[in-house]
């Protein structure tokens, strides 16, 4: 049986893992530390350490398993969103390709056409994936699920 793998891209993020009949979960593990700017301020940043003993510990070989990726908000009139995210997804690839997970990506928009209700405003996805989340497991209970639902969504495609 295939192991899947959903990032929610970012430091606010999240990883779920649908192997065999079981559900392993973590909120993206991320350090604070001194910005690398000019300017006195922090950045949160993935811990990559903690990330790949995560991994570790729920994955015992490579064989077997895609993970997917959402791809992160690239928008330049959020510079320091945009930053943010794009180091979340660079630490995240690196530490897939260490551990040999074949990974690829996937526009938020692709999983919720196929996941989600049809009509969803844009203010009601994070409820709609929610209660989706909910139906589809019930025994899962964390409020961030959209990387519950991207895992889900590679299992129905069988990448």
């Amino acid at each position: 049986m295939k192991t899947y793998i959903g990032v929610d891209n970012g430091v606010t993020g999240s990883i779920f893992i649908l192997k065999d009949n079981d559900i392993y979960y973590t909120p993206t593990p991320v350090k604070i530390e001194q910005s690398y700017t000019k300017k006195k301020q922090l950045i949160t940043r993935i811990d990559c350490d903690k990330l790949h003993r995560w991994l570790s510990g729920v994955i015992t070989t490579s064989k077997g398993i895609f993970c997917l990726v959402e791809r992160p908000m690239v928008n330049p009139g959020r510079f320091k969103a945009t930053a943010s995210a794009l180091r979340a997804l660079e630490a995240t690839m690196i530490v897939l390709e260490q551990l040999n997970i074949p990974f690829g990506f996937i526009d938020s928009k692709e999983w919720q056409r196929i996941l989600l209700p049809q009509g969803v405003k844009k203010d009601g996805l994070k409820k709609a994936a929610t209660d989706v989340a909910r139906r589809l497991f019930p025994e899962v209970t964390v409020k961030d699920v959209d990387s519950l639902l991207i895992a889900e969504y590679a299992r129905r495609k069988g990448l």
